[in-house]
């Protein structure tokens, strides 16, 4: 196996990054490595360091779903009206460069099965100057702005005012389709979506340290996050150190690479 700790190393010695932490797995070989800092000028950092997670969160997501679905809580084929209610009657853009008043109601209601795909008619295609896809932008905001999302119903209340850009089943989108399966997991599970995780994925994988905050007594092992050219982002004491008001799963909680 190469120097994982000297690739690493590399990255941080022509200043692209401050540290890193780095797997690799094959034919039951697994080797862990970390390298640099945990923050510009920090302390060291360490295998145990926690991140935060990224579009990873997705396959979570879903996997609690189907976990719901084996439960016999949801079916695939249900439509979501059952449990999301703001989304029973939507509309969709008549051809995807319509404007957003230019509608037509859905030809069938949305299902379990179209969250799951991503296939519901709501998130971002590859063009995201159709003007539907800008109506989008105000209510599924950036998610590396965990702070800048309402209450999830607050939210899925303004998802409702704006059109598909799909029919239920047509295309692919990214995005808002994980993010309405995590409302989905709340509701269809009467629990708050951190706890149906923590429950039923985290604690049984040996996940101790990923969640959707980092507790005082472990955010010494937060690194900080970093735009290109290390300009800082956000820091151990920042936006994880408190549960957000939506913890939504379309985008990113901590959780260290050697658990999570």
């Amino acid at each position: 196996m190469a120097d994982l700790h000297g690739l690493l190393q590399g990255y941080v010695d022509d200043g692209a990054l401050p540290g890193a932490v780095g797997l690799v797995a094959r034919d039951g070989r697994v080797e862990v490595a970390a390298a640099g800092s945990m923050a510009v000028g920090g302390a060291p950092m360490a295998v145990d360091s926690i991140f935060r997670f990224a579009s990873i969160t997705k396959p979570i997501a879903a996997a609690a779903v189907m976990m719901l679905v084996e439960d016999g809580r949801l079916a695939l084929g249900e439509p979501i009206r059952t449990w999301l209610p703001e989304l029973a009657d939507p509309v969709v853009v008549r051809t995807p460069s319509s404007e957003p008043d230019d509608v037509v109601p859905a030809s069938r209601p949305i299902t379990v099965y179209d969250l799951l795909t991503s296939t519901a008619g709501y998130g971002f295609p590859s063009d995201f100057s159709l003007p539907a896809v800008q109506r989008l932008f105000p209510v599924q905001r950036d998610g590396r702005d965990v702070r800048g999302f309402p209450e999830a119903d607050v939210w899925l209340a303004e998802l409702a005012q704006v059109p598909m850009l799909y029919q239920p089943g047509e295309a692919y989108l990214y995005d808002t389709c994980s993010t309405l399966q995590g409302v989905l997991i709340a509701r269809a599970s009467g629990r708050s979506l951190p706890d149906f995780l923590a429950e039923r994925v985290f604690e049984p994988l040996g996940m101790a340290d990923t969640a959707f905050e980092v507790p005082a007594a472990k955010r010494d092992r937060l690194t900080s996050y970093y735009r290109t050219g290390l300009e800082l982002v956000d820091g151990p004491d920042g936006q994880w150190s408190s549960l957000p008001a939506f913890p939504w799963p379309a985008r990113g909680w901590p959780g260290p690479p050697t658990t999570g």
